[in-house]
């Protein structure tokens, strides 16, 4: 992943920094040549620096302003994200494979947008972009599999980046300080198990960042077109105070469609048409799901760079909001009478205390949680995981998996499978063929000393996995058998047979 950054100065020569509640956030490479630095106080940047300018923290204007990085950085690599104003990333793949090298798709980057846009540029490459945004600080290519290493001796103040994170994480970066854990490195050396039973669950994502772990995939499930949102705009609108409003509209508008599904979004797509046709797009990355604020904040700053810059040639006619990438909305998740939501907040956070708590007297997998994952069988596609555990599933549960049994899903599911009889009319084993095709009709079910008629059944599917790997491979068919009881009693049985026997997988309520 390759992230880029960039300030912006009245004069070249001048040295500037951007200041929030005090701290300097950003500051020009003339000024990093004083000696000023991020993180500092505003007092100490121009006690080392005297002629430094200083901006207010403005994220309208700054995404105003950064609009034209973001799209010179777009001509060189398709799919720019924007993170935050003044921060892009995009895959780096692209850009290496075409440059030849990191370093040399780094000069470009930092050339094309200072000729296309005016300003400095610092590009970075690292996994995950935790590693690369504080690889383009310092202007740095971290070669694949190193983000740990280049990590390790930096402090742990770097955890409170981005901003958004700073008050969550600002109690623990002074507690790992006073403890004597002053590097990431230190940090990563602590076993995640004492972590989380010393400093809590939230501490957890924190010492994952600090190990160099890709803390976001690369493939995410695709958002199905319905969960867009847009809006006609009648008289199209050329002033961003305007769109502004409309954008507000659309952000609760979208919010409220995706939280009527239990999601969230944490990739945006802003998309704005004119009368003559003409299209523009960008999407935000964030780092949480978005509240109707963040959307609305998210696309007022992306028109107020199209529209300030007069990137339309006539008005925006047409507005969409597309859900690039959701997540569980769980945490955003409200009460249902007023006052409620706190309430909850305050109940999961004592649970998660007692979970952290048992875990750290049993070890971590005294207290589980399943996520489900991709798979054709119910076992693949559910595993579990140890409580806190954030890390997305090995495999995508969205992909196509041919073979996948159909819904619904059993409701009991046992960890390993239980032997069972199929037997046909005479008594006999019920036989599959190699085409999956039943050589006789079942006809009672014998399963934990219990027998029941069949009277209904479905399939056999065939199962063909791993059938390059002989230590892996599974062929196998699944059948789903519904059986009655003597006394009417039904109950429905997934079963699955390999190595010329019949085994049930899971039972349907």
């Amino acid at each position: 992943m390759v992230a880029a950054s960039a300030e912006a100065a009245l004069l070249p020569h001048v040295p500037a920094a951007v200041v929030r509640s005090g701290e300097v956030v950003a500051c020009s490479a003339v000024a990093r040549a004083a000696g000023v630095r991020r993180g500092w106080r505003t007092r100490a940047a121009q006690g080392r620096c005297p002629e430094l300018v200083v901006f207010d923290h403005d994220e309208a204007r700054d995404a105003r302003f950064f609009e034209p990085v973001a799209e010179a950085v777009e001509e060189l690599a398709p799919g720019v994200e924007v993170v935050r104003p003044g921060l892009v990333v995009v895959g780096a793949r692209g850009p290496v494979g075409h440059h030849g090298s990191a370093e040399r798709a780094a000069e470009c980057v930092v050339d094309h947008v200072a000729v296309r846009a005016g300003v400095e540029a610092q590009v970075g490459f690292a996994d995950g972009l935790f590693a690369a945004t504080l690889a383009a600080h310092r202007g740095v290519v971290v070669p694949p599999g190193g983000s740990r290493e280049f990590l390790a001796p930096l402090g742990v103040q770097e955890l409170d980046q981005p901003a958004e994170h700073r008050e969550d994480r600002a109690e623990l970066v002074d507690l790992l300080r006073r403890l004597g854990l002053r590097t990431l490195g230190a940090f990563a050396s602590v076993p995640e198990r004492d972590v989380a039973n010393r400093f809590g669950r939230r501490a957890v994502p924190a010492h994952r960042l600090a190990a160099g772990l890709v803390e976001r995939p690369p493939s995410r499930r695709r958002p199905p077109p319905e969960l867009s949102v847009g809006c006609e705009l009648d008289p199209p609108v050329d002033r961003v105070d305007t769109a502004a409003f409309a954008a507000r509209g659309l952000a609760e508008s979208l919010h409220t469609r995706l939280a009527d599904r239990g999601l969230a979004c944490t990739r945006l797509g802003v998309r704005a048409t004119t009368e003559d046709g003409e299209e523009l797009r960008r999407v935000w990355r964030c780092a949480d799901p978005l509240t109707p604020h963040g959307i609305a904040d998210r696309v007022r700053w992306q028109l107020d760079g199209w529209l300030t810059r007069n990137r339309f040639a006539s008005g925006v006619r047409l507005l969409q909001l597309d859900p690039e990438e959701v997540v569980d909305a769980t945490a955003l998740q409200l009460g249902l009478w007023p006052g409620a939501g706190r309430d909850q907040g305050e109940a999961a956070e004592r649970a998660a205390r007692a979970m952290v708590h048992v875990q750290g007297l049993l070890g971590p997998g005294a207290v589980l949680t399943p996520v489900l994952g991709g798979g054709r069988g119910p076992g693949e596609r559910v595993r579990l995981v140890p409580w806190g555990d954030e890390r997305p599933p090995a495999s995508d549960p969205d992909q196509p998996w041919p073979g996948r049994l159909p819904a619904p899903s059993p409701a009991t599911v046992f960890a390993e499978p239980e032997p069972v009889a199929l037997l046909d009319s005479s008594g006999a084993d019920v036989v599959v063929t190699g085409y999956a095709e039943l050589v006789v009709q079942p006809h009672r079910i014998v399963h934990a000393g219990r027998a029941r008629q069949v009277v209904a059944w479905s399939g056999p599917w065939p199962v063909d996995e791993r059938w390059w790997d002989e230590a892996t491979a599974l062929r196998a068919a699944r059948l789903q058998v519904l059986g009655a009881a003597p006394g009417g009693e039904e109950l429905a049985f997934l079963l699955i047979r390999t190595g010329g026997k019949w085994a049930v997988e899971g039972v349907y309520d």
